[in-house]
């Protein structure tokens, strides 16, 4: 079945957060927006066909897991990722983000620290200072328009209160997909630190111009005994209102210490659609996947076209993986703690504002690329606007 990505949705009254909240934080609704990371595209077939058989029975009580739904992830992360787990190591919950802070509370203390790669999905921030851990930032450095990590500032700055590190892999906003040999490095340090890794590889479908994702828990059985990896269908087929996804665990004491803090919030029972929709997309998925990625490749190649021939000014950082471009604007004169506000204000075009993501994303914004490309072409000409 071939799928139609060029289809324009109307979503305004649909209690969308991406074009709902136009009206009340800036009184118009006539702004684009390309700001949060959800896609513009219809969520696909087999899992709307999917909820529709499960509401046909008409009751909607307490669920668990479906027999499909470890064994759908698992086949999932052979093909899609040449990664063996087993079934054993799965958790579901809710999503990443709440994980991540249930993760927080499970594996350290208040005043404990935790180290984030700035700049980087700013939720990792208030899951750390909101539960009374102290941040670490280890920036990571843009060179040649692409992001490395420095090592050597991470091993100075891991203390006897650290305890953790959260990686982004691929990396939101920057748009790397990290390599094996920098993930190995990352991992010998945090395995002779005694760091844990807590790696949100939520976008690791996502990956452009035939780059690889590796989990970094499949590298090795040391690394994956130090580390959580957290998951989700959400990103790659369009399901983030059914908050649902999983951790996977190969050490057994963390695992299960991860479990009894989610039965703590009782947040271990599960969503029955959510529950649904993942096994549906992971058993039925590949086709419409393999056919969303070439799409979004030439919305980029539109996009960096058009910006190189337009607004040189603008730089433009290639993402190796997810439908988010960051965007460079600090060659521009305009005062870069106002850019976001100045591109509403001017060309009525709504996108991240970089700082959201720390100090090292002053200047920059984020642009979600995953629309029809009618629409990524209108937003271009919205921005030629404000230059």
């Amino acid at each position: 079945m071939k799928y139609n990505f060029d289809e324009i949705i109307d979503r305004e009254d649909t209690a969308s957060v991406k074009y709902d909240l136009r009206k009340p934080i800036f009184g118009r609704e006539d702004i684009l927006p390309f700001w949060v990371a959800d896609m513009d595209f219809k969520t696909p077939d087999f899992i709307i066909n999917a909820l529709r058989e499960r509401l046909d029975h008409e009751v909607l009580g307490y669920p668990i897991k479906p027999p499909q739904f470890n064994e759908a992830i698992v086949n999932w992360m052979d093909k899609r990722h040449s990664w063996s787990i087993h079934p054993a190591w799965l958790s579901h919950c809710p999503a990443v983000v709440p994980s991540m802070a249930i993760l927080v509370m499970a594996f350290s203390s208040p005043g404990d620290e935790i180290i984030v790669q700035q700049p980087v999905y700013f939720p990792f921030f208030s899951t750390i200072e909101n539960n009374g851990r102290k941040l670490i930032n280890n920036p990571l450095k843009l060179e040649n328009g692409r992001y490395t990590m420095d090592l050597e500032d991470l091993m100075q700055k891991i203390s006897h209160r650290t305890k953790m590190i959260f990686l982004c892999n691929p990396h939101n906003p920057g748009g790397r997909v990290w390599e094996k040999d920098e993930l190995e490095e990352l991992a010998k340090i945090c395995i002779k630190k005694n760091v844990l890794i807590v790696s949100d590889e939520i976008h690791s479908d996502l990956i452009l111009n035939n780059h690889k994702h590796i989990p970094i828990a499949s590298i090795n059985n040391e690394t994956a005994d130090r580390t959580i990896t957290l998951m989700s269908p959400s990103k790659t087929f369009n399901t983030a209102g059914l908050a649902t996804s999983y951790a996977i665990i190969s050490n057994t004491k963390l695992r299960r210490a991860f479990n009894n803090k989610l039965e703590d919030f009782h947040l271990n029972i599960g969503n029955t659609m959510g529950l649904t929709a993942l096994v549906a997309a992971y058993l039925k998925g590949e086709s419409w996947l393999d056919q969303l990625i070439p799409y979004l490749e030439n919305n980029f190649a539109i996009l960096d076209n058009y910006i190189k021939k337009n607004i040189p000014v603008i730089d433009i950082i290639k993402p190796e993986g997810t439908y988010l471009v960051w965007l460079d604007f600090n060659n521009t004169n305009i005062d870069p703690h106002k850019m976001n506000k100045y591109l509403i204000d001017k060309a009525g075009l709504w996108l991240s504002d970089g700082a959201l993501f720390g100090n090292e994303g002053v200047g920059f914004q984020r642009f979600n690329i995953a629309s029809p490309l009618k629409r990524i072409q209108e937003g271009l000409e919205k921005l030629l606007m404000a230059f």
